[in-house]
């Protein structure tokens, strides 16, 4: 199995991340899907810098699946790393190639194919997306395949979907974002996306929280950085022992954000439902 990653952020973003969680986005989706699919051979490419994408869809279509990370890059901004991004998910949906994004990879999506995307009027949404539901569509969609009536998952982002395009289906919500999940089709392309993080571990949750203490600061969620950082050790600590009740219990979780392999589910039914069937259909051809 193939699998491209398209990783977007800018050069120092990527180093600074590396300070502070030990790897960039696309290296942690990598090591991700070598725990999912051991043996599958992972690219990893950066769009949104000038001359890094592969050269067109003909290029794309020799992978099984391609997945987008998130970004610091807002998509409503029109910047030369935007428009590349964007063409480049043109370029993916146009290969026909099953692909998936979390975070920003949902909202690139979007805009691709001519939906739209802000910044959240209701804030941010970090460490944690709570109480996610998924839709009707949802509840009979593979992609949410053993997902519970309502569940949390990892999560760090300020923008959202506002509205998505003509041929997607809304898959989950909760009460801070409206659009937690959804299905994009454009042409002989098909997205699976979300808005939080199936790809990253705990470890990483607690390192954006004390790369992004200011802002958290500034939007009240603590009072002050040390308290940022006691949330963060917390996060740390549920990361190194993932069994103990009380860590779990203080941070408000469950097995749905404790245990790996459910809360990797979605990419797990990406492989499953999409990548696999397709694999399988172009291998016949």
């Amino acid at each position: 199995m193939r699998l491209l990653v398209a990783e977007s952020e800018s050069p120092s973003e990527r180093e600074e991340r590396r300070k502070t969680a030990g790897r960039s986005s696309g290296e942690a989706y990598v090591d991700t899907l070598k725990e999912i699919v051991p043996a599958a051979s992972c690219d990893l490419v950066r769009p949104a810098e000038d001359g890094a994408a592969p050269p067109g869809h003909m290029a794309l279509e020799s992978y099984d699946g391609i997945l987008l990370t998130g970004s610091p890059l807002h998509v409503y901004d029109d910047t030369p790393e935007v428009r590349r991004q964007i063409e480049f998910m043109r370029d993916v949906f146009a290969s026909g190639t099953p692909s998936f994004g979390s975070c920003a990879g949902l909202q690139v999506a979007v805009a691709a194919a001519g939906g739209t995307v802000g910044k959240n009027p209701r804030g941010h949404e970090v460490a944690f997306a709570r109480r996610i539901t998924p839709t009707a569509a949802g509840r009979m969609h593979p992609f949410l395949a053993g997902r519970p009536a309502s569940y949390d998952a990892l999560a760090l982002h300020s923008d959202q979907v506002v509205q998505l395009p003509e041929a997607a289906t809304h898959l989950a919500t909760n009460g801070l974002t409206a659009i937690q999940a959804a299905e994009v089709r454009q042409g002989p392309g098909t997205f699976w996306g979300v808005q939080y993080h199936p790809e990253l571990p705990l470890s990483d949750i607690a390192a954006a929280v004390r790369r992004q203490s200011s802002t958290l600061v500034e939007q009240g969620l603590v009072r002050d950085a040390a308290e940022a950082e006691r949330y963060a050790s917390l996060i740390d600590s549920l990361h190194d022992e993932p069994e103990r009740p009380d860590l779990a219990w203080r941070l408000g979780v469950d097995r749905q954000v404790t245990n790996s392999a459910i809360r990797q589910m979605e990419l797990r039914n990406f492989m499953r439902y999409l990548v696999e069937p397709m694999r399988s259909n172009r291998s016949r051809a």
